[in-house]
């Protein structure tokens, strides 16, 4: 059973989802996202996953997204804001197969087992 996590190891939820995925006895691929940033195409297929829009993995309470001034419903210029700046995603984000989550609380990680 294939896994990964989208994960920001000084985040502790992030780190909380990842002790549950360990628990079930999985080893994850870890894609510390802030060092290697998912492109616009692979953002694209994990909002297809989530079945959600790209507003929705936003980290709507940093103050570095306020500085953007973006217009969150324009779904493409919010992909392009992720895409430059990584530490504006939700997290973490984990996939399995064709389903995802993103584990917020951790325990929706439980969802994919």
């Amino acid at each position: 059973m294939s896994i990964k996590i989208y994960h920001n190891p000084r985040c502790s939820k992030s780190r909380e989802a990842l002790s549950l995925i360990q628990k079930q006895g999985l080893e994850p691929e870890v894609i510390e996202y802030l060092k290697t940033p998912p492109s616009a195409s692979e953002l694209k297929d994990l909002l297809k996953l989530l079945k959600l829009r790209p507003r929705d993995i936003l980290r709507t309470k940093d103050a570095d997204l306020e500085a953007l001034a973006l217009n969150l419903d324009d779904d493409k210029a919010v992909i392009q804001a992720l895409v430059q700046h990584p530490e504006l995603m939700e997290r973490p984000i984990v996939v399995q197969g064709s389903k995802a989550v993103l584990a917020r609380p951790p325990e929706k990680v439980r969802e994919l087992f």
